[in-house]
């Protein structure tokens, strides 16, 4: 079943593509790419080709307890041999920090130092009663208790309607999250000097004009986040896309954590083995006679887009007639 059927309604010049569209794979380095990686790769790659734009290549490796050594390496080699070829040169977080350092210097009047360990903040949420909830309970928003030191530097999310953030995924349909209730008031920076996710990225969709981003749906849990970020940097907000991720034989997430192996073992047929697997699970019809690189990647493209397109006709289709309903 194709993922499109279930729908509900800076100091670095930004590169462009004559399309208007830059698009990006952003993997990290702790280890070699997975199936579920895959996935993310090929939608995001396809999508950037079905509009004639622009496909970049970021590794994201602020991690750095988790990285490992080669990976990045392993990663670029995997992508090479499954054809999927990248513009520009390939950009690395590691080296962009002080792009990071601009942008929390320019946040200062929301960002406040917080001393809590994980521990504390469960306790905070078991002693309120909601020790389910994920929300951090604002305990240092008024300052530091005596004798404490910052752990990291939260950004303090609005209260109320300024609270609730919306946005349209182009598969998944209108999004909202309210951050007060949902989220809390979120790290960009640990005191040991790691930056956080959610700043890093969105400094990097703009600073590299990203118009659209293309990933798995493990993230959209962050896409308010990064949405209240653009607007107090004053940043465009790009295109978002989510696609489901792939499970393994648990009903957990593929990844390393959960044992996931390489879809790349170095002399193993990748279009066999890897390319059409991925291209399945995004519910995309390969011609048998796509038997090539260049040929797969030609017919894929072509299935992407007429989803994209049916896509986008079902949901026009679907605001019509929830229109012509109201009264």
């Amino acid at each position: 079943m194709s993922v499109f059927s279930s729908t509900s309604a800076a100091s670095v010049t930004p590169v462009t593509s004559s399309t208007g569209y830059t698009g990006r794979f952003a993997p990290s380095p702790t280890g070699p790419l997975h199936l579920g990686s895959l996935v993310a790769a090929m939608a995001s790659y396809l999508d950037a080709r079905a509009h004639q734009g622009r496909w970049l290549l970021r590794i994201e490796d602020l991690d750095f307890d988790r990285n490992v050594a080669d990976a990045d390496r392993h990663i670029l080699h995997s992508l090479q041999r499954c054809g999927m070829h990248w513009d520009g040169e390939v950009s690395w977080q590691s080296q962009r920090q002080p792009l990071y350092e601009q942008a929390l210097e320019q946040l200062a009047t929301q960002v406040y130092p917080c001393s809590c360990s994980r521990k504390e903040i469960a306790d905070s949420r078991l002693r309120a009663g909601v020790a389910a909830s994920q929300v951090y309970p604002g305990t240092c928003r008024t300052g530091l208790a005596p004798g404490k030191t910052a752990r990291a530097w939260r950004l303090r999310v609005p209260d109320g309607e300024a609270a609730v953030f919306q946005f349209e995924d182009r598969l998944l349909g209108a999004q909202t999250q309210d951050l007060a209730s949902e989220v809390g008031d979120f790290v960009l920076k640990r005191a040991d000097g790691f930056w956080a996710y959610q700043l890093a990225v969105v400094v990097d969709d703009a600073a590299q004009g990203i118009s659209h981003v293309v990933r798995g749906a493990d993230l959209l849990d962050s896409t308010a986040r990064q949405c209240y970020l653009q607007q107090l940097l004053g940043l465009p907000r790009p295109a978002y896309l989510h696609v489901p991720v792939v499970n393994n034989a648990d009903g957990e997430k593929l990844s390393k954590q959960t044992g996931a192996l390489a879809f790349d073992r170095g002399d193993n047929d990748l279009l066999q083995d890897a390319l059409l697997p991925a291209a399945r699970f995004l519910g995309l019809h390969i011609s048998p006679s796509a038997n090539n690189l260049n040929a797969f990647w030609d017919n894929a493209t072509a299935a992407w887009a007429q989803q994209i397109a049916l896509h986008q006709a079902h949901q026009a289709d679907q605001l019509h007639q929830q229109q012509k309903q109201q009264p």
